[in-house]
């Protein structure tokens, strides 16, 4: 049930991100000043705590093991 939680934060934040509504689904509209892309960089957090949840580190996929 967790993962299944998880796995539907990770879709929303990407659907989030993708902004299929070009811009009329907003939390925080982006022409304010310094808190305007506070939202984005909240579903960017999300979605990486997702990929980590499953045993995806970001880090990892930019430095090659040695």
């Amino acid at each position: 049930m967790k993962k299944m939680g998880v796995l539907l934060l990770g879709l929303l934040s990407i659907l989030y991100l993708l902004n299929p509504t070009a811009g009329v689904f907003e939390l925080i509209p982006d022409n304010l000043p310094l808190i305007g892309n506070l939202d984005e960089a909240a579903a960017v957090t999300l979605l990486l705590m997702c990929l980590r949840y499953f045993g995806y580190e970001l880090p990892d996929i930019f430095n090659p093991k040695k």
